[in-house]
């Protein structure tokens, strides 16, 4: 009996030094690292929780894909409507065909017609560049070319010493020293 009285009496003790070095080994675990543990510990959560509501959408459309590939009206419906815009699509593709094909069948007709021309002006003897006509343009929406005249040439040539001083002075070809050497030799 006497050893169960030692064993009573050294366990208190060996439980206290235990909790004791628990207190201390935690308590400077949390005092050197607690900001640190807590920081990490929130961003876990919020990582946690980021995680948690995109599984559960994966999930969902998983979900939602397997009970429309079920449904075969769905699948039905949708390959109808995606016949039907093909089809629109194809129908709005040949009016532009035919379109283009109209307008090269009106420009050949425009040059069987300028040749022909040109043919019977030779045939009378004129010359057929001066009677040829180019057709309006329809699809310009500026000016025709009839109402715009081409700009004259001038035959003045401002670099070769054609023009005065002071026009070369404003386009700053020469300084104000060298206009003034330049009068200065006109009139020796």
């Amino acid at each position: 009996m006497e050893w169960d009285g030692q064993q009573l009496s050294a366990r208190p003790a060996l439980e206290t030094e235990g909790l004791r070095y628990l207190h201390v080994t935690v308590g400077s675990l949390l005092a050197t690292y607690g900001w640190y543990i807590v920081f990490s510990c929130i961003l876990l959560y919020v990582v946690f929780q980021k995680l948690s509501t995109r599984l559960r959408a994966l999930r969902q459309r998983q979900l939602d894909r397997a009970a429309a590939a079920v449904e075969p009206d769905v699948v039905v419906k949708r390959q109808e409507a995606l016949a039907a815009a093909r089809l629109k699509m194809q129908e709005e593709l040949n009016a532009q065909v035919e379109k283009h094909k109209e307008k090269l069948r009106q420009l050949e007709e425009q040059k069987r017609r300028q040749k022909i021309e040109m043919w019977d002006s030779m045939q009378e003897g004129k010359s057929y560049k001066g009677n040829v006509r180019k057709p309006p343009e329809e699809d310009g929406p500026g000016p025709s070319t009839s109402s715009v005249l081409p700009k004259r040439k001038s035959d003045r040539k401002p670099l070769r010493g054609g023009g005065n001083e002071q026009n070369l002075l404003k386009r700053r070809i020469i300084t104000p020293s060298a206009a003034f050497a330049v009068s200065q030799k006109r009139y020796f």
